[in-house]
């Protein structure tokens, strides 16, 4: 996806522009994604429409913003382009928070299933998991 004009002050445009590519990132992903997302950040399904259709103006949260990066599953070209985008189209919201919210490992001993695609759905769950417990853990 290209984005905007660097030049483009249009904060309309930058709204298309990262909810685009929010779009495009949930239809590369399983089905269920947007039911998962919803779920997670606790909203009504019709919301996350909203929220992936470039025809809408409805801005994303920015407390939002991470749950939906990290559940989604971004990857580092994307994010940066998503954060760009979403930094333009609301510059008085400040991404300081989500752009470098430090976090931590934590390691878990995990079943072993024996079949690369139950690993990759378990880890996604487990994924899913923490990223929901961290967003409801934030709540004021």
């Amino acid at each position: 996806m290209s984005l905007p004009d660097q030049r483009d002050s249009e904060p309309g445009r930058w709204i298309i522009a990262y909810k685009t590519l929010l779009r495009d990132v949930i239809d590369r992903r399983p089905s269920g994604t947007r039911r998962r997302l919803a779920e997670t950040l606790g909203k009504n399904p019709s919301f996350i429409s909203q929220i992936t259709n470039p025809a809408y103006p409805t801005p994303i949260p920015l407390g939002d913003v991470e749950v939906i990066l990290e559940l989604c599953h971004f990857s580092p070209d994307e994010r940066a382009d998503f954060l760009s985008a979403y930094a333009k189209a609301h510059p008085r919201r400040s991404l300081a928070a989500v752009a470098q919210r430090p976090g931590r490992v934590v390691k878990l001993k995990v079943p072993e299933f024996g079949d690369s695609a139950r690993n990759a759905d378990f880890d996604r769950a487990v994924q899913e998991f923490v990223a929901r417990l961290g967003h409801l853990m934030s709540r004021d």
